[in-house]
């Protein structure tokens, strides 16, 4: 069953947090995979995870400085993954299912933005390698754990998308490197990922959801200098928010992810994408900040997404790749 595109009413809203979202909902005995799940709004929603009763398994590129963010947090545990490596993620993908277990909630949380131009493997854009790539392969190799528990995966895009489709001739920006306009592409692509792996996946009991999670300042602005913060309007000369109220807390930021993850208004939902604890509406026409743009949703360049990302990572839970 495919879902419409269009607010359903939830209830909550942009300042819900995620603590909030999970009142009453008892996820003891459920396991949840959070990449990035130690920092920013990843470590809010590790945290808001394990206190409604989850295990959280954390795959971090820097696994000590995890462990560190992470201590005094039971049922919680630490290994190492690289999403730029897809021998990275090729590894931790093998290690945790040696370990037997199934997924109930996968939330693609980690990534870059607006990085300075960088080339992975191959020649590949960073953003778009490590935004999509690296989960694209991520989420297929753990697919054997994903599909029995009738997971749900959730795919972090942003309002970032709005900057940008896919650049079909030319992805890795090679003619011409716009970081914010990458970074746009990168965020679409997360969000096509969750419409074809719906599509693929919900004959099997999983679900996909894409989302934006609000404004927020955390460490994602890390490759940004304080001047373009202050040039594009969010900080003043001394570092603080021209304007707080445009700007949601890291546990308001978290909400949203956490509510596509385990809220039971989706059952039965999918393959669409949500922000501030909702579904989000199609982007108006006539521009606006708000909305998910029509690009991001589109189920064609979703498919023809999926081959390509395919045909770079070597792997496809849904037919006989590696």
């Amino acid at each position: 069953m495919t879902t419409a595109q269009h607010r359903i009413g939830s209830g909550f809203g942009a300042r819900t947090t995620a603590d909030e979202v999970l009142r009453g909902i008892d996820l003891t005995g459920r396991l949840a995979v959070v990449t990035g799940g130690y920092s920013g709004l990843g470590l809010e929603t590790t945290r808001s995870l394990v206190r409604a009763g989850a295990r959280v398994v954390v795959p971090a590129r820097r696994p000590d400085p995890a462990r560190e963010a992470l201590a005094g947090l039971d049922g919680v545990e630490v290994d190492e993954l690289d999403l730029g490596d897809l021998e990275s993620v090729r590894g931790f993908a093998e290690r945790f299912l040696a370990s037997g277990r199934t997924i109930d909630f996968v939330i693609d949380n980690a990534g870059i933005m607006a990085t300075p131009e960088t080339r992975l493997g191959p020649g590949w854009e960073a953003q778009f390698a490590t935004n999509h790539l690296g989960h694209f392969a991520l989420v297929n190799r753990l697919w054997p754990a994903i599909e029995p528990g009738g997971a749900r995966v959730v795919s972090v895009s942003s309002r970032g998308h709005h900057a940008s489709g896919i650049h079909w001739d030319d992805i890795d920006w090679h003619q011409s490197y716009d970081k914010w306009l990458a970074y746009g592409q990168a965020k679409t692509a997360n969000s096509l990922f969750a419409v074809h792996l719906d599509r693929l996946a919900r004959g099997r009991g999983v679900r996909a959801f894409a989302l934006h999670p609000g404004a927020i300042i955390t460490p994602l602005q890390r490759h940004l200098i304080p001047r373009e913060l202050v040039e594009r309007g969010w900080l003043d000369e001394h570092g603080e928010p021209i304007d707080p109220d445009a700007f949601k807390t890291p546990q308001q930021g978290a909400a949203t992810q956490v509510w596509a993850a385990a809220s039971p208004q989706l059952d039965g939902m999918g393959g669409v994408y949500l922000e501030d604890c909702d579904i989000a509406e199609p982007a108006p026409a006539g521009g606006g900040r708000s909305g998910v743009k029509e690009w991001a949703i589109d189920p064609e360049q979703a498919a023809r997404l999926w081959t390509l990302s395919a045909d770079r990572t070597g792997v496809d839970a849904f037919t006989d790749r590696d």
